[in-house]
């Protein structure tokens, strides 16, 4: 149920092996929506961490809008994502796991107008793993071009 994206953290995929995803909303001021709704955000190097039992996202950047005045937002303030207390605590039992991390995949609009981010439960890749998937993609590729020639 996913409406209308709003930006893509597409290092994320590249970084890390995504283990689990979930869905979580975001508090967010007047003026961040409708900076997100013209599409003017970046999850580049964000997480996400749980503190006192509440979920916290760091280093989104959300650009100011342009038509906002002295009340327009802090870009890289650290938001608050809304989730279930016994999924947070189940997040914090599992990302306190060594070497696990809360990414934020994408942020979007769901149908009902509501800014929504989709975090993974994420294990760091090592060089030689990212080396593989680029060796298979290759791969892959190389094969889509043969069969292509063929017909």
């Amino acid at each position: 149920m996913v409406g209308k994206v709003v930006t893509v953290n597409r290092k994320a995929r590249h970084d890390y092996h995504i283990l689990e995803t979930y869905e979580a909303g975001i508090a967010l001021t007047g003026t961040e929506v409708k900076s997100l709704r013209a599409g003017r955000a970046n999850l580049q190097d964000s997480f996400a961490r749980v503190e006192n039992a509440e979920l916290f996202l760091y280093n989104m950047h959300i650009s100011p809008y342009d038509q906002g005045n002295r009340f327009n937002h802090e870009p890289k303030r650290t938001r608050k994502l809304l989730m279930h207390k016994k999924e947070i605590l189940r997040l914090l039992g599992k990302s306190r796991e060594k070497g696990l991390a809360l990414i934020p995949l994408k942020v979007y609009f769901n149908d009902r107008g509501k800014a929504k981010v989709e975090l993974a439960l994420a294990r760091g890749k090592k060089v030689y793993d990212k080396r593989e998937d680029m060796a298979a993609r290759d791969a892959k590729r190389e094969m889509e071009r043969a069969l292509r020639g063929k017909m």
